[in-house]
């Protein structure tokens, strides 16, 4: 059997099940078999050249396993090895002869030879090409960065064939003939990358950046290469505010052959547990591990994990991201599953003004976030909430980058405003609530913690508010933090999808006394949860009143 034919045969097997599989590593194979019938198509801008898999191949073979059970032994690629490159280096433009895809997502649980693999598409690239081509790894941290490097260098060391055709000196390895280097990067590449001119750029381990920052100057450098490629390779990860699970989602629909979006130049490869499937089940653990899962050493390490994250359930998520990998929304005793809270956002917002609203208060230091939050009552024991913030001008570029979070984003859409100066004028925040009242809003009373907002509650209730203070106490924020979630859960919770109050829930930590109050615990969570505590000041309001009467009939209410 050839090696077109074996991944076709691999394609065909999962796609029928002979091969487990989760539903976006079978999209993934109906792709590849649907875009091999489409060649002889004249329209179809692309061509697979066999030569190129057979070349990637035999480059494979030279090397040996430098870990593992197979330490020592040569490289024979796995199916699915073979199938990704087949992909990622073998679709070409029919006119240019270019590569087709020029990025590659990757998300394959830990163990499952990452690191080879990427080592030796990178050294594929950067020794064999007629051009003098920039291969550049690049992680979070530095030793993250040295991974790949390291795996490539013991690779290239140990294979005779290549003996004195390169250097490996001050971090970097040299191809003489063509002038190629490999090089290793970290998060330093945000300030010294913009000179890069890279032709690959491997991001590894995506999931561990907190920004996009080393992506955004890689992919800016590839402007001026006519046949560039990134791959993206990670396992899922647990923080969805970080830039690795936007891409997820954006990779997750062009597989999805339900969703509208298509992009021809991106291969998509996710291997992780269905939304269906037990962890129990080790039946369904190929999903996630299609390297790993299929011989019995490998078997063995999984039924060991699991076993630690059953007996220390601290350990479960980390088996569930890394092991499984299943992205998981929520920290060590983070206050809620994000994946419930985003199934709360709707694309039409209903006409606020016809229902009751209470407006909580989160007055944080002058020179930090500032949140106002509302909470609408609507009708059958529904809650509308949204949330807005304020931050001084003057440091809204130092808080972008100590919070590494897009201020600047989130003020250009509305749900960040800046006040000028270097602290918030509580003034602009006033002013705020009053548009809202002239902009017709029933607010029915403000709702503030204590600290720092004796002056402001003054001023409120001097222009007709009536203002409450809300104790900050564990005994007082228990019952409405602990309803809040539940009707998130329930689903009774709406919201615009609003990103930084998604990303402040995703930050919340929960505190916990002996009685089980809880409350949301700022020392303790590592950013600003500002947004939602505002949302629960006013929350612990408004699940107390009825509203289910008109806004109207009630004596004594303002209508703002």
């Amino acid at each position: 059997m050839n090696l077109v034919e074996r991944i076709v045969e691999y394609s065909n097997g999962v796609i029928d099940g002979a091969i487990r599989a989760c539903k976006k590593h079978k999209s993934a194979c109906r792709r590849f078999l649907r875009d091999v019938e489409r060649i002889p198509d004249e329209s179809f801008l692309y061509e697979f050249d066999a030569d190129e898999l057979y070349s990637f191949y035999k480059w494979a073979s030279m090397f040996r396993h430098t870990k593992g059970i197979l330490a020592g032994q040569y490289i024979q690629l796995t199916d699915f090895q073979l199938f990704n490159a087949a992909n990622i280096l073998c679709w070409k433009n029919k006119v240019t002869g270019y590569r087709r895809f020029r990025k590659a997502y990757i998300q394959v649980a830990r163990k499952n030879a990452k690191s080879q693999f990427l080592a030796l598409i990178t050294s594929y690239c950067g020794f064999l090409s007629d051009e003098q081509e920039e291969c550049y790894i690049a992680g979070w941290g530095r030793e993250q960065s040295s991974i790949v490097y390291s795996e490539i260098a013991t690779q290239i060391a140990a294979c005779d064939l290549l003996k004195g055709k390169y250097t490996d000196s001050y971090g970097k390895i040299t191809h003489l003939k063509s002038g190629s280097v490999i090089q290793p990067l970290s998060k330093e590449a945000r300030k010294t990358g913009d000179g890069k001119n890279p032709s690959i750029a491997v991001i590894d381990e995506f999931h561990v950046h907190e920004t996009s920052e080393i992506y955004d100057v890689l992919i800016s450098g590839m402007v001026a290469r006519k046949n560039p490629l990134i791959v993206i390779i990670t396992t899922a990860g647990f923080d969805m505010s970080r830039p690795c699970f936007t891409e997820y989602q954006y990779v997750s629909s062009i597989v999805d052959e339900n969703s509208p979006i298509e992009n021809d130049e991106y291969f998509v490869m996710i291997c992780e547990l269905d939304e269906e499937d037990d962890i129990n089940d080790e039946s369904v653990w190929i999903k996630a591990n299609p390297i790993v899962a299929t011989y019995d050493e490998g078997i063995s390490f999984l039924r060991s994990e699991l076993k630690a994250a059953k007996d220390v359930p601290e350990k479960m998520r980390s088996f569930l991201t890394k092991n499984m990998n299943k992205w998981i929304d929520q920290k060590p005793d983070g206050f809620m599953h994000l994946d419930k809270w985003r199934s709360c956002a709707v694309d039409s917002i209903p006409d606020l003004t016809q229902y009751p609203c209470y407006a909580g208060v989160d007055l944080s230091a002058t020179t930090d976030l500032t949140s106002v939050g509302f909470v609408y009552q609507l009708d059958d024991g529904m809650y509308f909430v949204r949330q807005r913030s304020f931050m001084p001008e003057d440091k809204l570029a130092e808080r972008r980058q100590t919070d590494k979070v897009p201020y600047d984003l989130w003020v250009r859409q509305g749900w960040l405003f800046v006040t000028p100066g270097s602290i918030v004028d509580y003034s602009f925040i006033e002013s705020y609530i009053m548009k809202a009242r002239d902009d017709d809003h029933t607010i029915r009373e403000i709702d503030f913690d204590k600290w720092n907002a004796s002056h402001f509650a003054q001023n409120m209730e001097n222009e007709g508010f009536t203002v409450v203070e809300i104790p900050q106490s564990i005994r007082h924020l228990s019952e409405p933090t602990k309803a809040f979630r539940a009707e998130v859960y329930k689903g009774n919770v709406l919201h615009e999808n609003d990103p930084l109050l998604t990303w402040a829930i995703g930050n919340a930590i929960t505190r916990v006394d002996a009685q089980e109050n809880i409350m949301l615990d700022k020392a303790r969570s590592t950013n600003r949860i500002d947004p939602i505590a505002a949302v629960i000041n006013a929350f612990s309001r408004a699940m107390g009143h009825e509203s289910k009467e008109s806004v109207y009939e009630k004596r004594g209410m303002r209508r703002l």
